[in-house]
């Protein structure tokens, strides 16, 4: 299945969370849950920023998820995202039970763009969501809204990266 009109719609949300995130001083990422019949559930963004680095959109997408729906709705469910979830995100939504995920930026990407951008790596390794949870639908990235986040993490860049003669 690929990227559909309505996909790019609630993907695009996903990305304007993730410029809130940026705004609102944390890392630009976001996340939307939408169920089977075209509702929003749930969208965050993330919340990094307080040193609680469990603080992703994916993540509370999935505790929310597991308190408010049954394991078909779950099932039913479509997790949109700015970008590929991290392993720890992949498997709360892989022991969940949400359905299909749809990002706009992969993991790949992320880790080519914050060597290129000078950002910090990421202590835990960009796994392919595929690989944490086997059997997931999984589609992305969407290229035109993968360049509006590298756009955002290079933002990210220009404020943590410190001003030359510093």
């Amino acid at each position: 299945m690929a990227i559909s009109d309505t996909d790019r719609t609630f993907l695009t949300r996903a990305v304007d969370l993730a410029e809130q995130a940026l705004t609102a001083g944390d890392q630009p990422f976001g996340s939307v849950l939408v169920s089977a019949d075209g509702t929003v559930l749930f969208e965050d963004h993330n919340h990094v920023a307080s040193g609680d680095h469990t603080q992703h959109p994916e993540f509370a997408i999935a505790r929310w998820a597991a308190a408010n729906l049954n394991p078909t709705e779950r099932a039913d469910c479509v997790v949109y995202t700015s970008g590929e979830h991290c392993p720890m995100c992949a498997a709360a939504h892989g022991w969940v039970g949400l359905g299909r995920i749809v990002y706009a930026a992969s993991s790949a990407l992320l880790v080519q763009w914050s060597a290129e951008l000078g950002l910090p790596a990421s202590p835990v390794a960009a796994l392919p969501i595929e690989q944490v949870v086997p059997g997931a639908v999984v589609e992305g990235p969407d290229p035109e809204l993968a360049e509006r986040v590298l756009g955002l993490h290079a933002r990210r860049a220009d404020v943590t990266r410190p001003a030359a003669g510093r």
